[in-house]
């Protein structure tokens, strides 16, 4: 939909409203928040979740880092591999292999000649393995970068991990474009038969920082 097309049909729907004499209907708002766990309870219950839905889990230091992504790319056989611009370099030190930095003037079919793409995170959640990308941050990048490359390794820090779903949108900037990750990409055939890879990365490496 073209950004004319969507202002169309967002001033229908406004003027739809404004004739309407029903009042507003208040939406309730009474979820069940500030539940917390032990930070070995939460990263038991995240790897957990990312497990079932088929995502490779690793854990490290913020001292092991590099050598972990290192590892992580090389398990893939990746060669050449994109990031965002914000991403800190330190974080592919241990990787000797080519590194393409993201920009929005590089058209998203130019992506797939990419292995793979290393990001951050902004958030997750450990009561269903989903990771929260902002794509306003530098360090995670626009949607593109994260769709079209085959192998995605995302690093997250075990102290942005919240327990339950209200926990962890409270920590978003609504504002901003959010991309939420849960496994590697996935569908169903005609026969319900499982396929990975149809509207993103196939595979998803998560990299989680215990001390950070």
């Amino acid at each position: 939909m073209t950004a004319n097309a969507r202002e169309t049909v967002l001033r229908r729907v406004q003027d739809a409203l404004a004739r309407s004499d029903r009042p507003e209907v208040a939406v309730p708002r009474a979820y069940r928040t500030g539940r917390a766990l032990p930070d070995g309870e939460r990263l038991a219950l995240f790897t957990d979740r990312l497990v079932d839905y088929k995502a490779q889990v690793r854990t490290c230091t913020a001292g092991t880092t590099a050598t972990v992504i290192a590892e992580a790319l090389r398990a893939h056989g990746a060669r050449r591999i994109g990031v965002p611009p914000g991403l800190d370099p330190a974080w592919l030190a241990g990787w000797e292999g080519e590194v393409r930095t993201d920009s929005p003037d590089i058209p998203a079919p130019r992506l797939d000649v990419l292995d793979g793409v290393v990001t951050a995170s902004a958030v997750s959640c450990a009561e269903t393995g989903t990771i929260f990308l902002d794509g306003a941050a530098a360090d995670q990048g626009r949607r593109a970068l994260t769709l079209v490359p085959d192998l995605h390794v995302c690093v997250v820090d075990l102290s942005s991990v919240r327990t339950g779903v209200p926990e962890a949108v409270a920590c978003l900037r609504p504002e901003h474009p959010t991309t939420l990750i849960s496994g590697p990409s996935a569908t169903s055939d005609i026969e319900l038969e499982r396929v990975e890879g149809v509207h993103g990365p196939r595979t998803l490496e998560v990299v989680i920082r215990t001390d950070v």
